[in-house]
Formats: C-alpha cells, sequence, structure tokens
C-alpha cells in the first residue's frame, strides 16, 4: 500500500520526489543522534544490571521519538522558508505545492525511511541462527512485524499532516497530539511478543489519524462519497 501510494501520488512530481528525500535524511539525522546516545549510554552503564538496561530502552524509545519530533518541527521551518522563495521566483506568484501536499510527502518521507530500516532488522533477523517459534513462541513474528511496519509508515504519513496543519496554525494541541500517539505506538511494542497488544492499538490510532488528517486536508464525508461511487 505504501509504495502505491509512492507511485501514484510522487513518483511522477520530481519536486515533491526532492521533498521525500529529504524528509527521509531527516528522518535518519534523528535516527543517527539518538543512536549515538543511545550507543553512550550503554557502554557508560553496567551490562548486568537488568533493570538499569530496561529502563535505558525505555528512554532510549523516548528520547528517539522526541528526537524524531523535533526534526520533523525544523524540517517544517525548512520547507516553509523554501516555499516562500518559490513563490518569489515565479511568475505568477503562486507556490507549485501546497502546505497540505508538502506536508503529505514529508510524512510519507519519514514513514518510508523508518520502513526501511525496519524491514533492514528484519532481513537481519531473517539471515538466522535459529527458527522463529522454536520454544513456543509466535511463529507470525515476520507477517506481524510486516503489519507493524506498514502501520508505522501510514501513521508517519498522517502525523506529517497534522503536524504541519498545527505549526501552520499554532494548534499546538495538534502537535502534542502527535507526539502523544508517536510515544503510544512505540511503547505499545513492549507488549511484544503479545503483539495483538501492539498492532490492535496501533491500527486505531492509525484510523483516528487518517479521519483527522482528511478533514484538516478539507475532506468531507460528501467528497468520500462521491469517490467510492466514482462520482465526479
Amino acid at each position: 500500500p505504501a509504495l502505491g501510494l509512492f507511485l501514484f501520488t510522487i513518483a511522477r512530481d520530481p519536486l515533491r520526489i526532492i521533498i521525500l528525500i529529504a524528509g527521509a535524511f531527516f528522518w535518519l539525522v534523528s535516527l543517527l543522534l539518538s543512536s549515538l546516545i543511545w550507543f553512550i549510554a550503554v557502554k557508560a552503564s553496567d551490562p548486568q544490571d537488568e533493570p538499569l538496561q530496561k529502563g535505558l530502552l525505555i528512554f532510549g524509545i523516548m528520547f528517539s521519538v522526541l528526537l524524531q519530533e523535533a526534526f520533523r518541527f525544523l524540517y517544517y521551518k525548512l520547507l516553509r522558508k523554501a516555499i516562500k522563495g518559490l513563490v518569489a521566483l515565479s511568475e505568477d506568484s503562486c507556490s507549485p505545492i501546497s502546505i497540505q501536499q508538502t506536508a503529505y510527502v514529508a510524512g510519507m518521507g519519514f514513514g518510508l525511511m523508518s520502513g526501511a530500516f525496519s524491514m533492514i532488522n528484519l532481513l537481519a533477523d531473517a539471515l538466522g541462527p535459529g527458527t522463529v517459534g522454536i520454544h513456543g513462541d509466535s511463529q507470525l513474528y515476520f507477517l506481524t512485524s510486516a503489519f507493524m511496519t506498514m502501520v508505522l509508515i501510514f501513521l508517519h504519513t498522517f502525523w506529517g499532516i497534522l503536524f504541519f496543519h498545527g505549526c501552520e496554525h499554532r494548534c499546538w494541541w495538534e502537535i502534542t497530539a502527535v507526539i502523544i500517539m508517536h510515544l503510544t505506538v512505540s511503547g505499545s511494542t513492549f507488549c511484544n511478543p503479545l503483539y495483538m497488544g501492539s498492532l490492535v492499538p496501533s491500527y486505531l490510532l492509525m484510523a483516528t489519524a487518517a479521519t483527522w488528517a482528511y478533514l484538516l486536508s478539507g475532506g468531507s464525508a460528501q467528497n468520500l462519497r462521491r469517490f467510492l461511487l466514482c462520482k465526479s
């Protein structure tokens, strides 16, 4: 589904591809910095202290989420200046891309890079050694991980729309809601290997974020009905 969105809504527009790649780069930098902090924290602590290591894991996830959202805000500021530059250079004083479209593409860039790293980790685990579920655990590890990767890609896309709308209209509670949802989804992974404990809340939040983003982008029930009935 994420690949379909990219092919049908982004791939044919060079400007959108540039925005998507830049968004992916911003997410990558946030991951690099959070990984550096995590590496230093682990090396400076006692590896035999299990409670401490679990606390560091929780801290690492929270820090990574906050850092990702901080870089999302920096990317918004950068894109806002870029759009002003495009308007100044255009002959009709109109931007070739709206802020809603920019938010969608930027969020997709964050999501695709996040999904790519998730798939890399899965493929690394798939090389072995070992067999999934050999000790009585769930054998659906790779399948559920694929569904989790997909929901994170979509969530980042919707979060991008909500976050940019909050920045544009100074609705800080929308930005706060995005951060809380991001922390909730990341924290739900602690329920694994009870995968239903992470997948169900994540998909419910995805449906909520999708509806919210659709309405903020100017969508309505009437437009949705026309789309489903293939009416102009």
